[in-house]
């Protein structure tokens, strides 16, 4: 005898499916979060906003929009993908959050999957966004739009990388308060805003090995200077993602 049929047919969806909803469900929670908004929206916006209308910092030779817009682009993929990830998913870890995902027939490193696709999903928000309000201010942009796509994701992949490293081992408050931190630094201290040549010698030279000091750089080479491609901060930023990736994995704790 023939086993009967039930619909909807018991057990886990596709892989596929489950790790689209989750995505889904994570860029949902990120844009209807306030603070994280201010992260990855606001803060970016008015850096280029403000440093751009008034002459606060001596940007060189050129307009300002012209070095700033990219340092900005760099410094959204930082807000989403290291602090605003890092933050979310220690406080995550400390309500039990992802002990439960994880016991779900989510795999887990399907979770991982569709947090990094709801990071990639903001970043490209993020980045129209900031392109029409830096086209507005007069930015006239060069180079390879592959050139570009590359850096960035290899700039998400090293901050992602760090981001879940930190919210794995780290208590939810410390990572709160490290990761605003980094970013306050970074932001002061990576070529956003300041170029990296205003920096004495022996600083700037480990200023220039920071993941967002590389992609800020490579960002400029190709959208100021019209670089074909900036390997060396490409190179830079593949070792941050191959060690901060691997690293988030072994020591990763998911309670």
């Amino acid at each position: 005898m023939s086993g009967g049929t039930y619909t909807p047919r018991p057990g886990a969806a596709p892989a596929g499916r489950m790790i689209v909803a989750q995505a889904a469900f994570e860029t949902k929670m990120l844009l209807r979060n306030g603070e994280q908004l201010l992260l990855t929206v606001v803060i970016p916006s008015l850096v280029l906003v403000l440093f751009s209308a008034v002459d606060v910092v001596d940007t060189g030779e050129g307009r300002a929009v012209d070095f700033l817009a990219p340092g900005v682009l760099a410094l959204a993929v930082m807000s989403t993908a290291f602090t605003g990830q890092a933050i979310a998913t220690g406080f995550e870890r400390r309500y039990g959050v992802l002990k439960r995902l994880g016991a779900s027939p989510l795999p887990r490193w399907a979770l991982m999957t569709a947090k990094t696709a709801s990071v990639l999903v903001t970043e490209v928000l993020q980045v129209a966004l900031l392109t029409v309000i830096a086209l507005a201010l007069g930015w006239s942009p060069h180079g390879s739009p592959a050139a570009v796509f590359l850096l960035l994701l290899l700039g998400t992949a090293a901050f992602s990388g760090l981001g879940l490293l930190m919210a794995g081992t780290l208590r939810a408050e410390a990572t709160l308060a490290a990761a605003n931190l980094v970013f306050l630094l970074l932001l002061v201290g990576g070529g956003v805003i300041v170029p990296l040549e205003r920096f004495p010698g022996a600083v700037r030279a480990v200023l220039e090995l920071l993941p967002i000091s590389a992609l800020s750089d490579g960002l400029r080479d190709v959208l100021q200077g019209g670089a074909s491609m900036p390997w060396g901060a490409a190179g830079i930023l593949a070792v941050w993602a191959v060690l901060g990736l691997g690293a988030a994995a072994a020591f990763f704790r998911w309670e």
